[in-house]
């Protein structure tokens, strides 16, 4: 038996009934998210009905738009039993190269300037994957150490100057703030992405070997799945979204410096978890992790409405964090027990 055929029998015939069961407990969860979602706008437009008017709705949609972006990426390296915590710096310095080219050339083409900042990201995403995939380090560490040093040059490289919005051509600008049917353009992207990463994921032998390698590595291995091949592809196109997110960032804001995306990574981390994608990798959805980063930021934008101090956002959003991991370890468990009651039945 070739290795191919081993992988085709091991990842999308084995194990049918732990992912039917993990898909079911996938879409409970989504279907949490979506109910805390409508409770959330629906307590808040009773106390202020301005909070669903149309214009209240597309800024909601635009604040979450460049985290769900992030998220989308964080999703694809998480479900593989890793984390890229240097999202945040590598969005910030392929905003500021983006926004610093466009200055420089005025006349640059929108999609130019946008697959400069793709391929900033991919640049880094590709340093990530190659140190943890050949070097074998944990990606806490290689990521955590990146997001410093990417963060470092991004601040060498601007020498203390910004970027703008003044120095930015029109059309950058205007992608940033057009719509299209009454739709923000940074939202059709980022539900472009989203989409396409998850019919990836869900139709594509390497999308579900992805899946397969979070949830036993050690099994991937044996079945044949390019371990290394596959985690440096998932960081690679983690800093590939980010450089678009970065470059989505310097058009939606227009003035950047180097502290763009400080401290995002932390919150592209919590819209994963919260949106059901377990921490210990094998399961999870972009579409769960994308409702996790609308969730968050119309929390915060109902805290705000509400006249709710900004601690009591930060603590709100931990507590979802805690709320998050608990409830995906007793669904591990609940599994893995339905899993053994399965195995025992059909042992029988």
């Amino acid at each position: 038996m070739t290795a191919e055929s081993t992988v085709d029998q091991a990842v999308p015939e084995a194990g049918t009934t732990a992912r039917r069961l993990a898909d079911r407990a996938g879409k409970v969860r989504e279907l949490g998210i979506l109910l805390a979602l409508l409770l959330v706008v629906g307590g808040t437009a009773l106390s202020n009905p301005r909070f669903v008017e149309a214009q209240s709705v597309r800024d909601l949609l635009l604040n979450a738009s460049i985290v769900a972006l992030l998220a989308v990426g964080q999703t694809i390296v998480v479900i593989t039993r890793n984390v890229d915590l240097s999202v945040g710096s590598v969005l910030g310095l392929a905003a500021f190269l983006t926004a610093d080219t466009f200055a420089s050339n005025e006349n640059l083409p929108v999609v130019a300037g946008v697959a400069l900042g793709v391929l900033i990201g991919l640049l880094c995403g590709a340093a990530n994957g190659l140190v943890v995939a050949l070097g074998r380090v944990p990606s806490l560490v290689v990521t955590l150490g990146t997001l410093y040093v990417f963060r470092g040059l991004d601040f060498a490289l601007a020498s203390g100057e910004q970027v703008n919005a003044a120095d930015l051509p029109e059309n950058l600008l205007g992608l940033g703030s057009g719509r299209l049917l009454g739709v923000p353009n940074l939202v059709l992207i980022t539900l472009i992405v989203v989409l396409a990463a998850w019919f990836y994921l869900r139709s594509y032998r390497s999308g579900r070997e992805l899946y397969a390698m979070g949830s036993n590595p050690e099994a991937a291995v044996l079945a044949g799945i390019p371990v290394r091949r596959r985690t440096f592809t998932a960081f690679a196109v983690s800093g590939a979204i980010a450089g678009l997110a970065g470059a989505l960032w310097a058009a939606r804001y227009g003035t950047v410096d180097a502290a763009a995306g400080t401290g995002l990574e932390l919150q592209v981390v919590a819209a994963v978890v919260v949106g059901g994608v377990a921490i210990f990798g094998g399961s999870g959805t972009v579409l769960g992790a994308a409702l996790g980063a609308l969730l968050l930021s119309t929390i915060a934008g109902s805290l705000v409405v509400l006249g709710v101090p900004a601690f009591w956002q930060q603590a709100i959003t931990g507590a979802l964090l805690l709320a998050a991991i608990s409830i995906d370890r007793l669904v591990a468990l609940r599994l893995a027990a339905a899993l053994r009651r399965n195995n025992l039945r059909g042992g029988a």
